[in-house]
C-alpha cells in the first residue's frame, strides 16, 4: 500500500483544532474551529470526499486523533457520507501504548504499540489502495523522518492561526516536494498533493546571480 497523510493547515502551519472549539485544547490552545468559515467550499466534497477518502483500504491513526474522529464519526450514519462510511467501516490502526484492543472499540481496530516504523513498514508491504494518516501531528512527524511517507495530501486555508501544533518545525527532515496535483478552490482554500523528492538539494551552493546583465542561477 502507499502511505499518505493528510491533514488541515493554516497559513503560518498549524494544524490543531481545525474543525471546532473544543477538538484539541491540549497547551492552551483557544483558536480551534478554524476552517469552520470554509464549511461550504467545493473543497470538501471535491477533495476530502471525492479524493481522499476515495482512494483509502486502511486507516493510521495516532492515538489523539483516534479518539477524537471515535467520538465523532460513528454517529454519521449517512450512507452517502463517504468520509464517515470509509472510518467506520475500514479497517483501522492506531499507535498507542494505552489502549488494547479491546479500549479501541471502534470497528476493526487493531492498536500498535511500539516499533511503529517496523509494524508501518509491513502494513505498507500489503497489496491495496492506500495505507492513510489523518491529522496525528506526531505520527506524521515519525513516519516523515523515517522516510515511510509516500505523499503528502494537504489542504491549505487562508487564515494565520498563530499557536498551535504544527506538521514541520525545526526538527523535522529537510527536503524538497514534486507537486503531484493541485488547485485553488473559489474560496481561496489551496489544495496541494506532494511527493517527496530526493533530487531537491538543499545544501546545493547555486545562487542568483548576475552575469553579462543578466540574471541566471549558478
Amino acid at each position: 500500500m502507499r502511505l499518505s497523510v493528510h491533514t488541515f493547515l493554516s497559513l503560518d502551519g498549524v494544524m490543531q483544532g481545525p474543525g471546532g472549539r473544543d477538538e484539541d485544547t491540549s497547551g492552551g490552545f483557544t483558536r480551534g474551529g478554524w476552517v469552520v468559515p470554509f464549511g461550504e467550499d467545493e473543497v470538501f466534497e471535491r477533495v476530502v470526499g471525492g479524493e481522499w477518502f476515495a482512494a483509502a483500504e486502511e486507516i493510521l491513526l495516532g492515538r489523539t486523533t483516534f479518539e477524537m474522529m471515535r467520538g465523532y464519526w460513528p454517529q454519521v450514519t449517512d450512507p452517502d457520507n463517504r468520509v464517515a462510511t470509509v472510518l467506520n467501516t475500514h479497517p483501522k490502526h492506531v499507535v498507542s501504548t494505552a489502549l488494547d484492543e479491546a479500549d479501541a472499540g471502534w470497528g476493526d481496530t487493531s492498536v500498535i504499540p511500539g516499533d511503529v516504523e517496523e509494524h508501518v513498514r509491513a502494513l505498507k508491504e500489503r497489496p491495496g489502495g492506500e495505507l492513510q494518516v489523518h491529522g496525528s501531528r506526531r505520527l506524521a512527524r515519525t513516519l516523515h523522518r523515517a522516510g515511510l511517507v509516500d505523499v503528502f495530501r494537504l489542504l491549505v486555508f487562508p487564515v494565520v492561526v498563530g499557536q498551535g501544533k504544527r506538521l514541520f518545525d525545526e526538527s523535522s527532515l529537510p527536503g524538497g516536494f514534486r507537486v503531484e496535483s493541485g488547485f485553488v478552490s473559489g474560496g481561496g482554500v489551496v489544495a496541494l498533493s506532494l511527493v517527496p523528492d530526493p533530487s531537491v538539494d538543499l545544501g546545493t551552493r547555486d545562487e542568483f546571480r548576475v552575469v553579462d546583465g543578466r540574471e541566471t542561477i549558478g
